[in-house]
């Protein structure tokens, strides 16, 4: 048996789908339906039981779960702008830790998602502590608990992986709503306006050139089962594709796939198909302008496969709504 939390959102689910591509049901799946639209990630799963997050907690507080082969735990908050630090650090913090302890109590594997949101406005982002500087009671709910790890992790008696997710997008996240990815908001617009609109140049970046490292949903799922894969591995480990990109090729992306018309990035300016606006005043020296996951731990630990690009993933995302008739309006 294993066992997904969060399993209804977005990386959950398609967790759990992954799961189904290997022929593996036997998936007890965890979360809070009071957002009750999310079950539509799971139609389509096949799974072997489902609990709500609090019947769950309790009974891993009672110590009454059945046999696990592991726990690949995404159930949190991941709302950067919560400001409910209580909610926060329980939700996301003792949660993962009364998890944490009952996997190590009963020798199970613990794949938890931690966030690159541990960084704050570092310019550095190894997994260092001295890189370390979260900037919302979100980041700091995981940076906190992957500091339990560090402190454990030489007394470990199953493995225990965190994984710090940068921008992930791809299917399953309509119900994100303003947390969704910079793609799937994208893709609205551009089917209500008929263009783009992106940020303009400021403090030495060009129009539309401020970048971050966007992952693709699917890499996120091999690397999940990668670790699960090998359970002698563990660490926390940065989970991007180590190429920052700029928002331009977002939205180039995206133009291309629903268009269908290969344009380049100035025929797109030219026809009014991508805008740039004035920089915010309130963002100003409160925004990254560039986030890029460093992989040597994650290449270190054997992780081999090449990563989607924007251009690609974004290609295969708009494919499979296009397919399912879900693109967002």
């Amino acid at each position: 048996m294993i066992v997904v939390t969060g399993a209804a959102g977005f990386i959950g689910s398609n967790i759990v789908k992954g799961l189904n591509a290997r022929g593996i049901t036997d998936i007890i799946c965890v979360d809070d339906l009071s957002d009750g639209p999310k079950y539509v990630n799971l139609v389509d799963c096949q799974i072997a039981d489902y609990l709500d997050k609090d019947d769950f907690r309790a009974l891993v507080r009672n110590n009454q779960l059945p046999p696990v082969r592991a726990i690949i735990h995404q159930g949190a908050c991941s709302d950067t702008t919560e400001q409910d630090g209580r909610y926060m650090m329980d939700n996301n913090y003792r949660v993962t830790l009364e998890l944490f302890e009952y996997c190590q109590a009963h020798k199970i594997p613990f794949i938890y998602a931690s966030s690159a949101a541990v960084y704050g406005a570092s310019e550095h982002y190894a997994e260092d502590i001295a890189n370390e500087a979260p900037l919302n009671v979100y980041g700091y709910s995981k940076f906190l608990f992957d500091q339990v790890v560090r402190r454990r992790f030489n007394t470990l008696t199953a493995q225990v992986v965190g994984l710090r997710y940068f921008n992930v997008y791809g299917p399953r996240e309509q119900h994100k709503g303003r947390m969704a990815s910079v793609a799937f908001h994208n893709m609205g617009q551009f089917q209500r306006d008929g263009y783009l609109k992106l940020f303009g140049g400021y403090d030495g970046w060009g129009n539309g050139e401020q970048s971050r490292d966007f992952i693709s949903v699917e890499d996120v799922v091999k690397v999940n089962l990668f670790f699960l894969d090998n359970p002698d591995k563990s660490g926390i480990f940065n989970c991007g594709t180590g190429r920052a990109q700029p928002f331009n090729d977002v939205a180039r992306a995206v133009i291309t796939h629903l268009d269908n018309e290969n344009l380049s990035l100035e025929e797109m300016v030219a026809a009014g198909k991508l805008r740039y606006i004035e920089f915010p005043e309130d963002l100003k020296g409160r925004y990254q302008s560039f986030t890029q996951a460093d992989l040597t731990n994650l290449r270190a630990a054997g992780y081999t496969e090449e990563f989607l690009d924007v251009h690609t993933g974004i290609g295969r995302y708009i494919a499979e709504l296009k397919r399912i008739n879900k693109l967002p309006k």
